[in-house]
């Protein structure tokens, strides 16, 4: 019998499984559900660039386990890359996709919506800048603060999108 597939075993299969499953496929399926029919081309390219965010999320939340980790052969990216080379690669990977999302709902013609996402990523960068400091110590406290906005910032897009989900 072949073994089970542990993808929490590499940090990037891990991080990028849980970002799709807790990011993508609920926009995927709130889209088709509301629109009764597959979802527009716009609709899949947010719930991708947002589940690439949410892998610097399930990157953040593994730093409370990075022991636990290392004894138990988990390779998370702050065991693997270190704790500080980590938290600047979640920062990253949190932020660009919420550049390119305000600058795609710019172009689709809607600015206000784009207003306040470029808001909460100017918030989150400041955040930011405190958990860079301590990353291990601040993790927690980031995600109550910097991945709630993060969240707040899909809900607008959500908003932004209605006319296309629910024309």
């Amino acid at each position: 019998m072949p073994r089970p597939l542990r993808l929490k075993r590499d940090g990037w299969l891990g991080g990028t499984a849980c970002a799709a499953c807790y990011e993508g496929l609920p926009w995927i399926t709130g889209a088709a559900v509301m629109s009764a029919g597959a979802p527009d081309a716009r609709v899949l390219l947010m719930a991708g660039l947002y589940s690439i965010g949410a892998i610097g999320i399930m990157t953040l939340n593994d730093f409370k386990a990075v022991e636990g980790d290392r004894r138990t052969g988990i390779n998370s990216l702050p065991v693997t890359l270190g704790v500080e080379r980590a938290a600047q690669i979640a920062c990253a990977l949190m932020a660009a996709p919420q550049v390119v999302v305000v600058g795609l709902l710019l172009s689709w013609g809607a600015p206000w919506h784009a207003a306040a996402i470029a808001a909460s990523l100017l918030a989150q960068v400041a955040l930011m800048r405190v958990l860079l400091a301590s990353p291990r110590e601040k993790a927690p406290w980031y995600n109550g603060t910097g991945t709630t906005l993060y969240v707040l910032g899909m809900l607008v897009t959500a908003f932004a999108l209605r006319p296309v989900v629910l024309p």
